[in-house]
Order: C-alpha cells, then sequence, then structure tokens
C-alpha cells in the first residue's frame, strides 16, 4: 500500500511500534472515504461564506501530496523531491476527528471554500490518530493536456480567432488585428521556457538566471523587435488557458493589440 511507504520514509526508530497504525486497512481507507465525501461536496455544494457554490469537478488522489503531518519544511521543496511540480499548493489540518465522516465536517465547518477552490485539481490526504491532513494542489504539467504541438496547434487558432474581431480588454476596445503565424526560433523558447517552470518547481517571466522573454526569444534566434510572453500553468487544455488570458486585461491586450510580431506557444 503506498501510504505506509510514505510513512517509512519519515518515521525514525523511536517510532517504530506506530508503524502498524500507518499500514492499517483502515487508515487508508479512511482516506479514501474522506476524499469521496469531499468530491461529492465538490459535485453538489452548498453555500459557502454567505456566496453561492457552483459544481466543481473531482479531485484526484495522489500518493505523493500524502506528506508527513507536522512536516516543517518548505511545502513545495517537500513535493518537488516528491516528484510533484506545483503552481498551486495549500494545507488544511483539523484535529479531533475520530473517523472519516468526523473529519470532513471539521473541514467543511473550517475550510468550505479552499473545498469547493476550483483551481485545485488533486488531492493527498495524511493521517496519525484523530489528527488529518489535505494538502491541495494544482500541477504546473497537467497530464490532460496531451498532445503538446496538438496544443500549440490550437492554442495559436484560438488567439487569432480572438484577433479576427474587436475586443474588449478590460476597459480598452481594440480593432481587429491580423493573424499571427507560428515562428520556430519563439516556440522553441517557449518550450525551453515552460520545461525549466516544471523542473525547477517556479512560474514567472523571469528565470532563476534573471533572463526573460527577449532573452530566451534571441538565444533561440529570433530577431524581432517586439517580444511578448503570455504564461499560464494548470490548465488542461488550451481552450482554458487562453480563457484566463482574455479575462486579464493586461494579458489580453498583449495577445491583440500587437500585430508585428510572430510568436510561438507553451
Amino acid at each position: 500500500m503506498r501510504q505506509p511507504r510514505l510513512a517509512l520514509r519519515f518515521v525514525s526508530l523511536c517510532f517504530m511500534p506506530l508503524l502498524a497504525l500507518f499500514a492499517s486497512p483502515a487508515y487508508a481507507s479512511g482516506e479514501r472515504q474522506l476524499v469521496e465525501a469531499i468530491n461529492d461536496y465538490r459535485a453538489h455544494p452548498q453555500r459557502c461564506d454567505r456566496r453561492p457554490a457552483q459544481r466543481l469537478a473531482p479531485l484526484s488522489l495522489k500518493s505523493n501530496l500524502a506528506l508527513p503531518i507536522g512536516y516543517g519544511g518548505g511545502l513545495r521543496d517537500r513535493l518537488k523531491a516528491s516528484g510533484y511540480a506545483a503552481v498551486t499548493v495549500r494545507t488544511l489540518r483539523v484535529v479531533g476527528a475520530q473517523d472519516a465522516d468526523e473529519a470532513f465536517d471539521l473541514f467543511q465547518d473550517e475550510y468550505c471554500g479552499a473545498l469547493l477552490d476550483n483551481q485545485y485539481a488533486d488531492i493527498g490526504v495524511s493521517r496519525a490518530r484523530s489528527e488529518w491532513q489535505i494538502v491541495l494542489a494544482q500541477p504546473v504539467l497537467d497530464s490532460r493536456v496531451g498532445d503538446s504541438r496538438a496544443a500549440s496547434k490550437g492554442l495559436l487558432a484560438q488567439v487569432n480567432a480572438a484577433r479576427a474581431k474587436s475586443r474588449m480588454c478590460g476597459r480598452q476596445r481594440y480593432p481587429a488585428a491580423r493573424p499571427l503565424s507560428w515562428n520556430p526560433a519563439l516556440g522553441a523558447a517557449a518550450q525551453g521556457h515552460s520545461k525549466a517552470m516544471a523542473y525547477g518547481n517556479y512560474f514567472a517571466h523571469r528565470d532563476p538566471d534573471g533572463d526573460g522573454p527577449a532573452d530566451r526569444a534571441r538565444a533561440a534566434g529570433y530577431r524581432g523587435r517586439q517580444i511578448g510572453e503570455n504564461i499560464a500553468a494548470g490548465q488542461s487544455s488550451p481552450g482554458k488557458a487562453m480563457a484566463g488570458w482574455l479575462a486579464s486585461p493586461g494579458r489580453c491586450s498583449g495577445l491583440i493589440r500587437r500585430g508585428r510580431f510572430r510568436t510561438g506557444f507553451r
């Protein structure tokens, strides 16, 4: 079973008698039961913090998110070491629950907003007696995106569709702009930066060495004067990434107003 192996990595010899408790099938069953209750709550949400809630997709149970309770190190670094690169992560903890039903009631009472947050896609659960811990996360790379070439082509088509007509970006209206065409150098720069962010566990336009979009484009062989960059993480489709960009006035204007350069997409 996966949970016992995870516990073995961090327990010291003086805590060996507790291994039988971590290995108990009832514990693993309780953790799965808690995730099922949370996903049922997301599928049939009630009002939370006086706000109406919308139906949400279920969370995927991930063994590498089941961190030891009370872990005191950097959360992102610990997840990275376990093979999970997160763009967004949050830890929730409750004490005093004897089973999954009681744990769910406590989590719902104290953290209903987090349980109904659509930015999270994965969940990990850990338990030590009556103490329960949940780790909610969104991965940098979403396995549901599929083939990168198909995603790039789909995103380019959506960008050109958005540019084909007049559009409001925030309070600013922009006229229709000519379509963009694929540029291999920019495509290589974009792909390289995506991989660097994923494996380096960061999310930013400027990399740890201080290089920005223009530096990466020129290093890849692009000689254009105007260079813009939009980045997104955790979305499961090009359409969701595009929707997020168009909803942001700054990112939207970057996609629409520049019409004299070619671009590559990650």
